[in-house]
C-alpha cells in the first residue's frame, strides 16, 4: 500500500471545492485506488496520464468529467499537488 501526503495548494483545491458542491466522496475514492495502485482502474475509469512541460514528473487523473487531480508517485508515496478544473489547473 502506498502512503499519501498533500500539499497546501491541494488543501486549499479542496475547500473551494467544498464550497462549490462536489462530491467529496469521489475524491475519497480515488485516493482508495491510488493507495492500493490499481493501474487497471486508474488507466480505464480515470484516464490516467503522464503530464509533459512545466508538469514533467506529475500525473493527471479524471474523478469525474472535467474534475482533474494532478499528483506525483515517488517510489511508495504519492503527493497530491492539485485538484480542480482543467481551466483552473493547466
Amino acid at each position: 500500500m502506498r502512503e499519501i501526503s498533500v500539499n497546501p495548494a491541494f488543501l486549499r483545491d479542496v475547500k473551494r471545492l467544498k464550497q462549490k458542491h462536489y462530491d467529496m466522496g469521489l475524491l475519497v475514492e480515488v485516493q482508495a485506488v491510488l493507495r492500493r495502485n490499481d493501474r487497471t482502474l486508474l488507466a480505464g475509469r480515470y484516464r490516467d496520464h503522464q503530464l509533459k512541460g512545466n508538469l514533467r514528473g506529475f500525473r493527471e487523473l479524471h474523478i469525474q468529467g472535467d474534475w482533474l487531480l494532478v499528483y506525483r508517485v515517488e517510489g511508495e508515496h504519492v503527493t497530491l499537488a492539485r485538484t480542480g478544473t482543467h481551466d483552473g489547473l493547466l
